[in-house]
């Protein structure tokens, strides 16, 4: 049904569909043409119209030649195209994303589809799309509780398309606009973020995976990816697929290149992971060292879209629940739970763990093979003994005897002392000055 008409001095403002942009018709050099006015208010329809009245008006035959110029112009770059065509377009253009994986490109297209389906016009012009209908989908999304980073990821992946198809648009991308975007502080007060597992954790989720009456699908292999996880502080992709050509057991060392970043890792082998590994060498069947973790993991769908990732991941979530540990929170002004217990959670023990050790950050870089968020959060918090001792040093409750000062003087009391029934107390004092 088309819209209200507003007859002018000169030309018409109309809309072709009730809640469609406004245009502007009118007879030039006895030609009938029709601009958009790439609004849907009519106040600023009519205010636009006004504006090209005096050019209408001209009798100049320069001023017309470049009026209709430029009007056809803009009739070649407006080429109808409906929202409903706009994948289809889309799909074939030389400049479209090419995303690395089948789920990315599927959530290019879901974008979309959200996005016209938040119209509710599948025959409204991709070039009557304005700024005010993206800033009432941007606040849709925002109502949804999607977290900060799916909201941007969406409006990222449809700016994109509508850049691409640019040629059908006479004005600029109406997605480009910062203010669609939503800023990571809005999330600073939700506190529940990825934990560690603490040692005393990991020797649970260890022992479980040894004892006979948890029950999980290729659980030799997933104690086997466990232990890749916790001694090697790689992600969950890199220990399951890991291949027997990445390991040298006779030099101790494995070698990788992440799937993630790319990036290569080399790295030695611990004492517990050796020992699983060489029982891993019994059931070697192809070139993973866990095959039938591997293929389920590598499992596709019909599209060609991998499902696997998500049952392992079932898998080793199933094992942290054995410990009796709840993987996922919920957290208020968000649809789904938020994740704080899983196999990501081993990257960050790795970390925590080395930086409590003092080992260099630069160390464990090369080990994990990322510049990753999970290095500088845990190297600006070394642990709490370290913390306390810090606030103890600058109150001046605490002594900086060395350990090895406090060594030399237990060991001055053993000698001195008579009475060898009293060496304990003394001792247990010396220690407690340090």
């Amino acid at each position: 049904m088309a819209g209200k008409t507003i007859k002018l001095d000169i030309g018409t403002i109309y809309q072709k569909t009730a809640n469609g942009a406004y245009y502007f018709r009118y007879q030039i050099n006895g030609q009938r043409k029709a601009i958009s006015l790439k609004t849907k208010n009519q106040k600023d329809a009519i205010a636009k119209a006004e504006e090209l009245l005096p050019v209408v008006k001209a009798t100049s035959t320069e001023v017309i030649s470049a009026h209709v110029k430029h009007a056809r112009a803009l009739e070649i770059k407006a080429k109808s195209l409906p929202l409903s065509k706009v994948w289809e377009v889309y799909c074939q253009h030389p400049d479209r994303a090419t995303p690395s994986t089948i789920h990315e490109q599927e959530s290019y297209k879901s974008s979309f589809d959200e996005f016209v389906s938040f119209t509710g016009d599948g025959s409204m012009e991709f070039s009557d799309i304005t700024p005010e209908v993206t800033d009432k989908f941007a606040r849709y999304l925002h109502k949804t509780g999607i977290s900060v980073h799916t909201h941007n990821r969406k409006l990222q992946r449809i700016k994109r398309i509508f850049e691409t198809l640019k040629d059908y648009r006479q004005e600029t991308n109406p997605f480009a606009a910062k203010s669609l975007r939503r800023k990571k502080r809005e999330e600073q007060e939700q506190m529940v973020r990825r934990l560690s597992f603490t040692r005393e954790q990991e020797q649970q989720l260890l022992t479980v995976l040894e004892d006979d009456k948890y029950k999980v699908m290729n659980k030799p292999e997933i104690r086997v990816v466990y232990h890749l996880g916790m001694f090697t502080g790689q992600r969950m992709k890199d220990c399951v697929l890991l291949r027997w050509d990445k390991v040298n057991l006779n030099r101790r060392r494995i070698c990788i290149k992440q799937f993630k970043t790319g990036k290569e890792a080399t790295f030695p082998i611990a004492p517990k992971l050796l020992e699983v590994l060489n029982e891993a060498r019994g059931w070697q069947t192809n070139q993973y060292v866990c095959p039938n973790v591997a293929l389920r993991y590598n499992k596709l769908n019909d599209q060609g879209k991998n499902v696997g990732n998500n049952l392992v991941n079932i898998d080793v979530l199933r094992v942290i629940k054995w410990i009796g540990l709840e993987p996922s929170v919920e957290v208020p002004g968000r649809a789904k739970k938020v994740t704080v217990y899983g196999f990501h959670s081993l990257r960050h023990s790795f970390v925590s763990h080395c930086a409590e050790a003092g080992v260099p950050k630069a160390v464990v870089l090369s080990i994990i093979g990322a510049n990753s968020e999970i290095v500088d959060k845990h190297y600006t918090h070394i642990g709490e003994e370290a913390q306390e001792k810090a606030i103890m040093a600058i109150s001046g409750t605490y002594n900086t005897i060395s350990d090895r000062e406090c060594i030399e003087n237990a060991l001055a009391i053993i000698n001195e002392c008579q009475d060898k029934s009293d060496i304990v107390k003394r001792i247990e004092s010396a220690l407690l000055k340090s």
